[in-house]
């Protein structure tokens, strides 16, 4: 049986004294939990005629009506809820006894009613090709309900967030033991084939410190310090005064301890330099050659070199010292303890020494470590500034002159709102376990403007809500803002969210726990945009229909004052009290006025049009060349602070040792017949092939095979059989000891073995990329098993995937989000610009990373992935303005699109900027490139989303004319002059 078409209230149209009883108390989570499911319930009872209100009682405090309506079902889960509020339209009845247009009554609107029962709809409210709006109707609905609830019951939604991140917050109790900043670990690929390298010759050729130290057969980079003199002025180092001071300073490094840890070989520790025996002699420095000077080889050892047409040396401006630590057994420990107290001792100690000849720069393996977890602490006092910079920028966007509506409630809130999603998500992390890397301290600052961004939406939306809904129903004006804002702020959120997700797919785990931390953020920031500053939205309304001042919460009174009291209470000097908003133009705001009657039809003008089009070409074509220059990689000194000791090293290092690159091994990784001399032939040639390479000098190539073949080509020995092979290694080993640390010998044979060849001329990023394919290229090309390595090569691995992952987020993440624009939006047209958006956005900002010097790593790729969602969100608002703007023209619906949404486009724009600016003024790289990548972000999305998009959708985003007026929409009409006649 139908019932009466205003038989029933839904549950949020409160208000009647004689309904309550005050004076029991009510649980805050109870109020929350009944006030939803009842809401939910009496929506989808007036919907489809289902008596659901018996499922949610009411809560002990409120009491039950004097006449109950027969419940057909005694309790329904809330998916059945959800799934028929999502399957019809809800219809809002006023109170019983009330005529429509008591209590604010809300009609349906064109956007939120239904065909009556058992009719047809409309082929306008029908899903099709050219109308995807299944999804975006119940939405629409859902969030309807959603901000009349929030509505009734504000201060559960206040509440409830406060609590729940004070819980999560306390996972930062956690934080110390999550920190995880090293940095192989964390900016190398996962499973980069040269950790599997190294693991190789770990088992091989395992090492020993303290009898049989080689710098050029170890693993890893080893434990080391590192000085490099440089002789002042235009002197050479190798001059007899700086020639002294060299030697002093190896006596100090000395005195600090190092002997006691020293590597060793053959007795005594490795020499920091093979040139020190020498310095005391002039004679010998004059016979000096380079690169190889006997059985030295010199090329990083000494720098800046010129040498006579035979190559003799004859003058030299740097000499680098290399002080190696045991790692060995329960050494290591000490080794690093000493390192920790040379790095802070010894600049004292340099300046004592008062050197005038030299100028000394340094450095240990522990410094590119210790200085990258010292950026994450550096950025700290830049929080403060952020947060100034965007409440203060929220505040004067939100000021009035009026006391009374005043949003500067609003904007504080907001920004509160992105905190505390920051403490949400980041607590939550902790509590899982998420590694916190030094890449997620940029998440807070992004986080702010994002949140910033969205309370900007709300706001305008809740503003322009004066003139759809009755201006004293808070409930009405509240689900029209949800309605139109909440939804658009899902879109971009989703979209954001999946970009984030997406970007954990990565080999890099920095990227991963970046994404994790920042995905999670969204997901609170969004959850707390709806909930928390939906209810503070309420709050501040009910103050200003109060007429209480912004400050002191006093109400304002209004009559035969003072100038001075008018002006600052009432705005004016006049002692008439404010007009209330009555229209639309009143309540808006002056750029709101500007993007309508100025910007808009500026933008639309034909020849407007055209140059825009114009300007877009030319950002295409400057984009896909910058793309062509583009540098692969992460440059291990920007790991460190731009005022670090390290820089100065690196300078140094780059300046005169940059000739000479790795030297690297090539492993035999199988055990081969080497007595077989045609085994011996292939694993020459493909020595040489390796020689061939243009990085290769031939003449600096160590084989003990080579060596060995010479011993037996000259009638010494027979190695041409297994056992004489085996037996007599023992000769080559009397002669070259050193090789013994190259044969991996078993009882079965030959296990495994090695060579060294020397790189040359590996300056860039593109000559490291270019050596390892190449090697690796011509090594599995060989005919033996071989393997090529070299500790660089774990950093080098990035070159080989950096690239393929990055395409890899960015096209899946391009995917899901037109995936999600043609759920949400409806219309396919639309979708497509929106994806255009998002390529036409990335294409943009990874060709002008070029002209920026930033190169394509794991730290820029986090940014592209972010580039995705941040495409999403400018276009989407702008795009979604469109095609549900009913105006009959393109050039109209783009003018309404950029009132609407142009000024809260450009306010988040300009919050997210603010939000990361500070970062501009880090002195780390990770901080900087995350700065001027966002800025590239946001500064090309706003371009598409405020001058390109309208543009491009007013010639391709609508077709045809103005859609019919339903039947529907004349009833709404008519009712509506029935309503102002009344």
């Amino acid at each position: 049986m139908q019932p009466q078409p205003w038989a029933l209230a839904p549950p949020w149209r409160l208000g009647q004294a004689e309904a309550r009883d005050r004076s029991r108390p009510r649980p805050v989570v109870g109020v929350w939990a009944q006030t939803v499911g009842r809401g939910l319930a009496q929506a989808v009872s007036t919907a489809h005629d289902w008596p659901l209100a018996a499922a949610f009682p009411q809560p002990p405090w409120e009491p039950q009506p004097t006449s109950q309506r027969p419940g057909l079902l005694s309790a329904v889960p809330l998916p059945c809820v959800l799934g028929a509020l999502a399957a019809k339209p809800l219809r809002f009845v006023p109170l019983e006894g009330q005529t429509p247009a008591a209590e604010g009554a809300r009609q349906p609107t064109a956007r939120t009613a239904g065909p009556a029962m058992g009719q047809p709809r409309s082929g306008r409210e029908r899903c099709s090709c050219s109308n995807t709006n299944c999804v975006e109707r119940p939405l629409t609905r859902l969030f309807e309900a959603l901000g009349r609830v929030v509505a009734a019951r504000p201060w559960p939604f206040v509440l409830l967030p406060l609590l729940l991140s004070a819980g999560l917050g306390a996972g930062f109790y956690f934080l110390p033991d999550l920190q995880t900043n090293d940095i192989e670990g964390q900016f190398t690929p996962t499973g980069g084939p040269a950790k599997a390298e190294r693991d190789s010759v770990r088992r091989h050729f395992p090492t020993d410190d303290s009898q049989r130290f080689s710098a050029e057969r170890l693993p890893t980079e080893g434990a080391y310090a590192a000085l490099i003199a440089v002789a002042a002025g235009d002197a050479s180092v190798l001059d007899v005064p700086a020639r002294n001071e060299v030697l002093r300073l190896d006596n100090l490094t000395r005195h600090l301890g190092y002997e006691r840890l020293c590597a060793r070989s053959g007795g005594a520790c490795v020499l920091a330099n093979p040139l020190l025996p020498m310095l005391d002699n002039g004679s010998a420095l004059s016979e000096l050659r380079f690169p190889g000077s006997g059985a030295a080889f010199l090329g990083t050892a000494l720098g800046g070199v010129r040498t006579d047409g035979g190559g003799r040396v004859e003058r030299a401006r740097a000499l680098k010292l290399m002080y190696y630590l045991r790692e060995d057994g329960g050494q290591a420990g000490d080794s690093r303890a000493w390192l920790e107290t040379f790095v802070r001792d010894f600049p004292a100690e340099l300046r004592e020494l008062n050197l005038t000849a030299v100028e000394v720069t340094y450095f240990t393996s522990l410094s590119r470590q210790e200085e990258f977890e010292g950026n994450t602490k550096s950025v700290i006092p830049l929080f403060s500034i952020t947060y100034f910079l965007t409440i203060t920028f929220s505040v004067v966007s939100c000021l009035r002159l009026n006391c009374v509506r005043n949003n500067i409630w609003l904007a504080c809130c907001g920004v509160l709102s992105s905190g505390l999603a920051v403490l949400s998500s980041f607590g939550l992390m902790m509590y899982c376990g998420v590694p916190f890397v030094a890449t997620v301290a940029n998440a807070p600052f992004l986080i702010l403007g994002v949140g910033v961004d969205d309370m900007f939406i709300m706001i305008s939306s809740w503003e322009q809500s004066s003139s759809k809904a009755d201006k004293t129903d808070t409930k009405s004006r509240l689900a029209e803002t949800y309605s139109e804002a909440a939804l658009s702020v899902t879109i971009t959120t989703l979209t954001d969210v999946l970009a984030f997700f997406i970007g954990t797919w990565t080999a890099f785990p920095s990227v991963r726990s970046f994404c994790l931390y920042t995905g999670t953020a969204f997901v609170f920031c969004y959850v707390y945009v709806i909930t928390f500053f939906g209810a503070i939205i309420v709050l501040d309304h009910r103050r200003v229909k109060g007429n209480r001042h912004w400050l002191t919460c006093m109400q304002v009174k209004v009559g035969k004052k003072s100038c001075l009291y008018n002006a600052c209470c009432l705005g004016s000097c006049s002692s008439e009290p404010p007009e209330p908003e009555t229209s639309e133009a009143e309540s808006e705001h002056p750029m709101s006025v500007f993007f309508k009657k100025y910007y808009g039809p500026f933008l639309t003008g034909k020849w407007i049009k055209l140059l825009v089009v114009l300007l877009y070409g030319a950002y295409l074509g400057g984009s896909i060349y910058g793309c062509t220059q583009m540098k692969e990689g992460i440059d291990l000194r920007n790991l460190a602070s731009d005022d670090s000791y390290v820089i100065s090293y690196y300078d140094d290092d780059d300046k005169y040792f940059s000739e000479y690159g790795p030297r690297v091994m090539v492993v035999v990784t199988d055990s081969v017949n080497y007595w077989d001399e045609s085994v011996r032939n292939d694993i020459e040639a493909c020595m040489q092939d390796l020689e061939d390479i243009a990085y290769i000098d031939r003449n600096l190539s160590l084989s003990w095979l080579r060596v060995y073949t010479g011993i037996a080509e000259n009638g010494l020995i027979n190695i041409n059989n297994k056992d004489n092979f085996i037996n007599n290694l023992s000769v080559l080993f009397h002669y070259y000891p050193s090789f013994e640390w190259d044969i991996d010998k078993t009882a079965e044979g030959i296990a495994a073995s090695r060579f060294f060849i020397q790189t040359v001329n590996v300056t860039s990023a593109v000559d490291e990329k270019n050596l390892l394919h190449q090697l690796r290229d011509r090594a599995e090309q060989c005919v033996v098993p071989l393997m090529v390595y070299h500790p660089a090569f774990i950093y080098y691995d990035q070159y080989l995937v950096i690239v393929q992952n990055t395409i890899q987020n960015v096209a899946i993440a391009a995917g899901a989000m037109l995936v999600v624009s043609l759920v949400l939006i409806p219309s396919p047209l639309c979708c497509l610009w929106v994806t255009f958006a998002i390529a036409s956005v990335i294409v943009g900002v990874a060709g002008f990373m070029a002209f920026w010097d930033i190169s394509l790593d794991s730290i820029s790729m986090i940014n592209l992935v972010i580039c995705i969602g941040f495409s999403v969100d400018f276009s989407a608002h702008i795009s979604y303005a469109f095609v549900t703007s009913e105006e009959s023209s393109a050039n109209a619906k783009a003018i309404g699109a950029l009132h609407q949404l142009g000024y809260p486009v450009l306010q988040g724009a300009v919050s997210t900027v603010l939000g990361v600016v500070v970062l501009a003024a880090a002195k780390t790289y990770i901080f900087r490139t995350f700065f001027k990548i966002m800025f590239l972000v946001i500064l090309f999305g706003a371009l598409h989303g405020l001058v390109f998009i309208p543009v491009f959708l007013t010639f391709f985003g609508y077709f045809g004319k103005s859609p019919p007026v339903t039947e529907t929409k004349m009833q709404d009409f008519r009712y509506r002059n029935d309503k102002d006649r009344a």
